[in-house]
């Protein structure tokens, strides 16, 4: 069955929900397509989200989905494994269903590969945490680690001493020779301190984090632990159909302009999809644009194509 909409959102997290409901608000008819797999999932609250500070992110999406419903916006639990285009495009879902839109947004944000360190899939999101902005103000001046997966977490090192003065660098699988003099400094300026060697695993007692410890069997007492996850983008569908992408140290986006427009005309990008730092907040407005800018360029199409006649 194949069934014909003016614009299909991929992803049903914030900036699809976003988009979907400027478009519904603008008589669109629209379909979400959620596979339900959201990446703020283990978190148990989100902020910095003005009006929303603290909310846990099942909720914030639970009342997204039934705005977008209120405006006719249909949404299915499913999940699109291809695209093509022609005239339209052409989604297929993994149901087997087959959907068409003269307009695609992709919010298929991106993947958290954690590192592979004893207890720290189990913890993220609890005690274990990525993002200081996000969940910083809720472990302020605990006993705080970080754990180094590359020479970029000398920043996420010093970004954290702004919540905690009690800081432990635990370089991993970073050399000490791969710091820079500058990173020294910075580092003893903020007070860190610095342990070199790999980390074996956590310590876990009472369901909370009380340590981290080393390879070599020697334990660091730590509260909270900070980490890296690997971003790995979900662009499939967007490189199906030949967007361009940009290199960063934090993975392959499509390249977009303002409005979330990328190189492929008619698809557009929003959220996590289009950027590895984009939060709720910025994930809610880019899907408010991308949805306001499509509505605004069906109806210029529309319009001109009917001077024509």
């Amino acid at each position: 069955m194949t069934e014909t909409y003016e614009v299909i959102v991929v992803g049903g997290g914030t900036a699809g929900l976003s988009a979907a409901l400027v478009l519904g608000r603008a008589r669109r008819r629209t379909l979400v397509v959620d596979a339900g797999e959201p990446r703020n999932a283990p978190a148990a609250h989100m902020q910095g989200y003005l009006s929303r500070d603290g909310m846990p992110p099942a909720e914030f999406l639970a009342i997204g989905r039934e705005e977008i419903a209120r405006y006719g916006v249909e949404l299915v639990r499913d999940t699109a494994v291809d695209v093509t285009k022609g005239e339209d495009f052409a989604v297929e879902l993994a149901s087997g269903r087959t959907v068409r839109a003269r307009r695609l947004v992709v919010t298929t944000g991106l993947k958290d590969e954690l590192p592979t360190v004893l207890g720290v899939a189990e913890r993220f999101g609890r005690d274990v945490l990525h993002c200081p902005y996000c969940h910083g103000w809720e472990v302020r001046d605990q006993a705080f680690g970080v754990l180094a997966t590359s020479p970029l977490s000398v920043h996420q090192a010093l970004i954290v001493t702004q919540w905690s003065k009690d800081v432990t660098f635990f370089l991993h699988e970073v050399a000490e020779d791969d710091l820079t003099d500058d990173d020294l400094r910075r580092l003893a300026a903020a007070g860190v301190d610095v342990v070199p060697g790999a980390v074996a695993g956590l310590v876990v007692e009472d369901d909370r984090l009380t340590g981290v410890r080393l390879a070599d069997g020697t334990t660091h007492a730590r509260e909270v632990l900070f980490v890296a996850p690997r971003a790995v983008p979900q662009t499939g569908l967007l490189q199906r159909l030949g967007a361009e992408l940009n290199e960063t140290p934090f993975g392959a986006y499509p390249v977009v302009d303002a409005t979330g427009k990328t190189t492929v005309p008619g698809v557009w990008a929003a959220g996590n999809a289009m950027g590895f730092a984009e939060q709720v907040v910025n994930a809610a407005s880019g899907g408010y644009r991308a949805g306001a800018t499509i509505n605004g360029e069906l109806l210029m199409t529309d319009l001109d194509a009917a001077v024509r006649v």
